[in-house]
């Protein structure tokens, strides 16, 4: 640690505070009751939190996180931003989306380092160009900028690209879509917080909730590991925890809870602007401010309540990596990790 940084440390140390303020307040204990109780202190739950203040004046609002603040699912995720969807749907939803990513550092006062990098999903055979230029035509439809592009304009974009991708699934073309980006997930969390916080929200890390009361069809409280509260509302933001949290109130759920799993390398000068997928080879990989190239693959196929990463997965992208990208080879691995994606049927 630099000295600057350890002399700052002591002196807060023996301060008993830090030098600077907090992002947000931390209550002492929860009050009897809330207006409105959200569960998942992550990216959606302190987003719901910050509008709802924001656009409908309810502040009093208590979000619960069983364990540090954005430390599930929010931590967890690769930080892609697109709206090139097929359907007709996903592509308003997510293009609305767009437009609150690129207006959030101002509208957060907090830069999220939101950077615009373009998107190129890979077409390794006539199927995958077909279906490109589907997609190509439905965005276009809604206003997205998405366009079907050869092998050789993903080539000038990134000259360190293999064409070949190992002999066994050459790059024909790809469908490019000009806003893709990424942003920091933990800036938008503590973001939200902040501005939630700012309004009246309370947030509370380490609370599990326990159960919840229901009388007459109708949720009457929460319990939680602190206590318990009184509310008429809760919105359930918890992402891998949903079927066991429905379960609380006697609801069977079909949705099943699948891994995803993702690694970041070391740190590397920057060489990757834009973000390449590939769905053939079930893999898509940016590259992160500091130089990391975080690199993700598909579902696991298997239905499982856990946050393990495994050996197999490690080993199964990284040769798919090395089709696209062979003078990886001795670049190492930092570390890998898993969230809890929703499935619905």
């Amino acid at each position: 640690m630099p000295r600057r940084l350890l002399t700052l440390a002591l002196k807060s140390a023996l301060r008993g505070r830090h030098s600077e303020p907090r992002m947000f307040r931390v209550p002492e204990r929860l009050k009897d009751g809330y207006d409105v109780v959200i569960i998942g202190g992550g990216g959606h739950g302190l987003a719901a939190a910050y509008y709802l203040a924001r656009d409908h004046g309810i502040r009093d609002i208590a979000v619960l996180e069983r364990g540090w603040l954005a430390g599930g699912n929010t931590a967890r995720n690769t930080t892609i931003i697109r709206s090139n969807y097929l359907t007709p749907e996903g592509v308003r939803f997510y293009d609305a989306s767009m437009k609150l990513w690129q207006q959030l550092s101002g509208e957060l006062d907090l830069n999220v380092f939101f950077s615009t990098r373009g998107h190129f999903t890979l077409a390794h055979s006539d199927a995958d160009l077909r279906t490109a230029r589907w997609r190509a035509e439905v965005n276009k439809h809604f206003g997205v900028r998405s366009e079907v592009v050869d092998a050789a304009f993903v080539k000038k974009h990134v000259p360190q690209i293999s064409l070949e991708c190992g002999g066994h699934s050459p790059i024909l073309g790809a469908l490019y879509h000009e806003p893709g980006a990424i942003a920091r997930h933990d800036a938008v969390a503590w973001g939200y917080a902040r501005g939630a916080d700012a309004r009246g929200v309370e947030i509370h890390q380490n609370t599990e909730v326990l159960g919840l009361d229901v009388r007459d069809g109708a949720v009457t409280g929460v319990r939680t590991s602190r206590g318990a509260i009184a509310t008429k509302r809760v919105l359930c933001a918890v992402a891998g925890s949903t079927p066991r949290l429905l379960r609380m109130i006697g609801l069977d759920s079909p949705i099943t809870i699948h891994p995803l799993q993702a690694m970041v390398t070391e740190p590397l000068k920057p060489w990757l602007d834009p973000i390449i997928v590939s769905s053939s080879l079930h893999a898509y990989v940016s590259q992160s401010a500091r130089g990391e190239l975080v690199m993700g693959a598909s579902l696991d196929p298997h239905e499982l309540h856990s946050t393990r990463s495994t050996l197999d997965f490690a080993e199964g992208l990284a040769v798919h990596m090395l089709d696209l990208f062979p003078f990886l080879s001795e670049v190492k691995v930092n570390r890998q990790w898993a969230g809890m994606a929703d499935m619905t049927p």
